[in-house]
């Protein structure tokens, strides 16, 4: 099976973003993907901003990127484009970090007006940075990602059935660009 990094380019600690990429983690490491999860708000922000390329924990996220077939990027939309943190983490990536892998942007906000962030902020930069294949993405409400009291993530059913089909596409584009197990 593949190895996945689910990337959360949110700057919250309470993040939606984070619970439904924690959430698809779990149907994804279910269908047997190794999932490496990146909050990048924990990478350290002096190394993000300063653009210290390297910085031992920015060197670190690189190899995570580099050694993935797939790449789960989560991000709030803010004032209609995905969030600065993820911006800045992008931007210490080398330019063609996601050369060969298959990409899932996924965006999260409050209102059905910044769903065109995906395709027309997101996507372009996923592109040029020379991923193989970025499926369809999908835009979730803030409204419709809860949490049960033990944390359990509940999606609203309007959003879970189409998150579950980009899903579906997501893991079989990995299934046909995940490298094959060497013959022993």
């Amino acid at each position: 099976m593949a190895t996945v990094l689910s990337v959360s380019g949110s700057p919250s600690a309470t993040s939606r973003t984070a619970r439904l990429l924690r959430h698809l983690d779990a149907d994804l490491a279910a269908q047997g993907h190794e999932v490496i999860p990146l909050d990048v708000r924990t990478l350290p922000a002096e190394a993000l901003l300063g653009a210290d390329f390297a910085h031992p924990e920015i060197v670190r996220a690189a190899e995570l990127v580099a050694r993935a077939d797939g790449v789960v990027i989560g991000t709030p939309v803010y004032k209609a484009a995905y969030s600065g943190l993820l911006k800045s983490f992008l931007d210490l990536l080398p330019q063609y970090a996601l050369t060969g892998k298959t990409v899932l942007p996924l965006a999260t906000g409050g209102t059905t007006a910044h769903v065109l962030a995906l395709d027309y902020a997101l996507r372009p930069v996923l592109s040029s940075m020379g991923a193989a294949h970025i499926v369809q993405g999908w835009f979730v409400l803030d409204r419709h990602i809860a949490a049960d009291d033990d944390g359990t993530v509940v999606l609203d059913p309007a959003s879970a059935a189409p998150l579950d089909q980009v899903v579906a596409q997501f893991a079989a584009a990995l299934g046909r660009t995940a490298p094959v197990p060497a013959a022993r």
